[in-house]
């Protein structure tokens, strides 16, 4: 069955593209306690709370599977032997035993305590799940999920040309509820609704998420899904020149007629993935699910990305969805 969505919505905060399977949850980390704020990220994957220069994003974002964390550069986290430091290192398989319990904090084999510890740079802490004589200025913290990872202004990272993922849906997930294209050389022209949307030079489309209520309390994020061709089975895509695509959210939700000149503004940019290929998938952004709402997304592309797609949820699903968990 070819169908495709004429209306969307959710609730977010950004974080840079990264590739992820469809059954993670992603989301920030903000520490509370001894020391406070967003967890963020050196370029070696060392996890930071209070840095104050130095960081290539200021919160960081991370996926949760099989108990185990990812970072938005796919590197595995884990605790350091014997420090039990938690960073997140190319290359690791991820120390296992993490969840996020019902109150949105993260536990460490059921354990909601961690320590910040004194670095020295910046007025970095590290964080760990026990301190040590050698470590100084250590205070006990805790670390939530429910923060928005907000937009990084670093590159993001694309996994090798073989290392693609799972591009089907499970789970809790939205479609959008209306795809609405506009078009800048027209930009007094209405197209309303449609099953496809278009991205170009000119071309934009605007897609309009509704946040169910039931929603409320949990994490969302905003995920694209480009599969491969051959793996589609009532969708399709054409999709030439280099480029990626820009995601802002809108101050308000665009109505059925809106033109490229009406459009409401951005209220801000979510992620923009710098270079967009077949056989991936993108999280574009997570953070808490803003339950009950109408969001309008704007997907924009860069370069000369010329992109469009049937949005499908069939196998293997296609274009911008938001997911829960």
């Amino acid at each position: 069955m070819k169908s495709v969505y004429s209306t969307l919505g959710f609730a977010l905060g950004a974080s840079a593209a990264i590739l992820v399977a469809r059954d993670q949850c992603c989301f920030s980390l903000t520490a509370a306690g001894g020391k406070t704020g967003a967890v963020g990220q050196l370029s070696d994957g060392q996890n930071r709370i209070g840095q104050t220069s130095g960081l290539v994003t200021g919160q960081a974002t991370y996926c949760i599977k099989n108990g185990g964390l990812t970072d938005k550069n796919g590197r595995g986290c884990i605790l350091t032997s014997p420090t039990t430091q938690f960073q997140c290192d190319v290359g690791a398989s991820p120390t296992t035993g993490f969840a996020v319990n019902s109150n949105g904090d993260l536990t460490c084999n059921g354990n909601t305590q961690f320590y910040a510890c004194a670095t020295g740079d910046n007025g970095g802490y590290n964080i760990y799940t026990t301190t040590a004589s050698a470590q100084t200025g250590c205070v006990a913290i805790t670390l939530s999920s429910g923060g928005n990872a907000p937009a990084s202004p670093v590159p993001t990272s694309s996994a090798p040309a073989g290392n693609t993922v799972t591009t089907t849906l499970s789970g809790a997930y939205q479609t959008p509820h209306a795809i609405i294209p506009v078009n800048k050389n027209s930009s007094s022209t209405s197209y309303g609704t449609q099953y496809n949307a278009h991205l170009s030079s000119s071309n934009s489309t605007i897609f309009n998420f509704d946040i169910p209520s039931s929603y409320a309390g949990k994490q969302c994020s905003v995920i694209f899904l480009l599969p491969n061709k051959s793996q589609l089975v009532t969708s399709d895509f054409t999709l030439s020149g280099a480029g990626g695509i820009k995601f802002d959210q809108l101050t308000s939700p665009a109505p059925l007629s809106v033109t490229y000149a009406t459009y409401p503004a951005v209220k801000s940019t979510l992620d923009t993935i710098s270079s967009v290929t077949p056989g991936n998938s993108y999280v574009v952004s997570s953070g808490a699910c803003q339950a009950g709402s109408t969001i309008s997304i704007l997907a924009s592309a860069t370069g000369s990305l010329e992109l469009s797609l049937f949005e499908d949820w069939d196998p293997s699903a296609i274009g911008l969805f938001i997911t829960s968990c």
